[in-house]
């Protein structure tokens, strides 16, 4: 009677320390203190009630406050290491009856037509958290097969290191393996990661090419039609900053991977991007709808590598795309809330296609850029006569044209350009002549020809020959 009195007085003095330690905070230490009454009287109802309370707050957080529970987080592979470290020492206080009662209250209780033998303790993990890896799988295979000489070189290999660094960030890169924060889309380690509206993380870039098909959410097909719109995509900080602090060497040779590919996409002269639509001329506006998901691909990509640069050809039914083109710069982009966008852009180099290629369902070229011939002495001014000629001509035209025409063109071109003051200045020409072949009522395939032309003197001859004929036709 006495023992059974004491035992009781010693397990009263306990529950009121956990109690205490509760209310102060110190989870840990009153986790510890109700286990201990468990080791004491393992039918103590409350010793049960209190660790299981105690086992679910440290094993599942809540998932909407991560912030403030990455302390949890920490301190309770921290809590799990001590246990471990306690369950190998030899000087154990606790009986086998505590350890089954701990896996009682952390695993699902067992049905009730099993026998009580067929019950086996086992410690599930919470859907929310994802402490259970496949190292730690591999690490207990390998101490039960080695026996206690790999148990003892394992714990001296793990000692070792752990004086030098944080015992913390040892602890979680043992447990943390890269796959658990692998992008659901790319299948890699995350990158830029952000957050949807709907709570799921993705890769940037992965996201937003899933969004140039269909403006919902990869996963659980939420709209976000608005989140296209806005623009304002929700950069998550806490898993950049797990991934830089406990998987350093993978997250470079993610970096590495991405900054070869944008390397590659920035390169405006191998494997250039192509937009097969219309003709455009260096210096000419150029505003183009956005509409194709493959399009869409092709200006984020431009605007990404900071090139804002992309090539523009016509259509050809037997090469895909002319040999001949001009390099347009976005000068900016205006997205709609159905993924659409229009592009303000610009004409800038001509260039000649060498090679014709694809990449990821839109065209891309090899391309070698095209400048004018430059002349002296008496061929120089000679051009400068035609030149004055022929923008006479031009000028002429333009005034002969309807009212409601001239606003129309001006519109969408702007004026017609002054006379350059030196004729070769530019690579590409004087800018009025683009701008008059822009707004002359010809076909693609009879511009096209112009932008081959590296003779300023027979680009002009070319102009005067269809104002000529425009105004003979007029006069009939």
């Amino acid at each position: 009677m006495m023992i059974r009195h004491m035992s009781s007085s010693c397990l009263q003095g306990h529950v009121r320390k956990a109690q205490a330690l509760v209310s102060l905070g110190r989870t840990e230490e009153a986790l510890r203190e109700y286990l201990v009454c468990l080791s004491i009287e393992p039918d103590c109802r409350l010793a049960q009630t209190e660790a299981h309370k105690l086992l679910g707050d440290l094993l599942a957080p809540v998932t909407d406050q991560v912030p403030e529970h990455i302390s949890d987080y920490s301190s309770l592979l921290s809590f799990r290491a001590h246990i471990k470290n306690s369950i190998n020492t030899p000087s154990q206080i606790f009986s086998p009856s505590l350890w089954l009662s701990v896996s009682s209250l952390a695993s699902t209780p067992p049905a009730p037509e099993m026998q009580e033998d067929e019950r086996k303790p086992e410690v599930r993990r919470p859907d929310h958290c994802f402490l259970l890896k496949r190292k730690w799988s591999s690490t207990d295979e390998n101490t039960e097969e080695g026996g206690q000489e790999r148990r003892d070189d394992h714990k001296r290999a793990k000692s070792e290191p752990a004086e030098a660094t944080d015992p913390l960030s040892s602890a979680v890169s043992d447990v943390l393996d890269p796959k658990d924060l692998e992008c659901s889309l790319c299948m890699r380690l995350f990158y830029e990661p952000v957050a949807t509206p709907c709570g799921h993380t993705f890769c940037l870039r992965c996201l937003e090419r899933c969004l140039d098909h269909n403006p919902k959410c990869p996963l659980c097909k939420e709209e976000l039609s608005e989140y296209l719109v806005q623009r304002q995509f929700c950069k998550t900080v806490l898993m950049e900053n797990l991934i830089s602090k406990y998987l350093p060497s993978e997250l470079i040779e993610r970096q590495r991977i991405h900054q070869d590919e944008m390397a590659e996409f920035s390169n405006l002269n191998k494997n250039v991007p192509i937009f097969v639509c219309t003709m455009a001329f260096p210096t000419v506006p150029c505003p183009l709808h956005i509409f194709e998901p493959c399009y869409r691909l092709m200006i984020r990509r431009c605007m990404e590598t900071g090139t804002k640069c992309f090539g523009m050809c016509l259509e050809d039914n037997l090469k895909g795309f002319a040999d001949y083109g001009c390099l347009l710069e976005i000068r900016d982009v205006k997205f709609f809330s159905d993924g659409r966008s229009v592009a303000d852009t610009i004409g800038r180099r001509r260039f000649k296609v060498i090679q014709h290629s694809e990449r990821d369902g839109y065209n891309t070229a090899d391309i070698e850029y095209l400048e004018d011939v430059k002349v002296e002495g008496v061929a120089q001014r000679e051009l400068q006569s035609l030149h004055d000629t022929v923008y006479d001509l031009a000028l002429v035209w333009v005034n002969s044209l309807k009212t409601e025409q001239k606003e129309r063109i001006e519109g969408h071109f702007g004026p017609m350009p002054q006379k350059d003051s030196e004729l070769q200045d530019s690579p590409n020409g004087p800018s009025w002549c683009w701008w008059l072949l822009a707004v002359l009522p010809l076909e693609g395939r009879a511009q096209l020809p112009f932008l081959a032309i590296t003779s300023l003197k027979e680009r002009l001859s070319g102009i005067r020959k269809v104002l000529l004929f425009m105004a003979h036709s007029k006069h009939r």
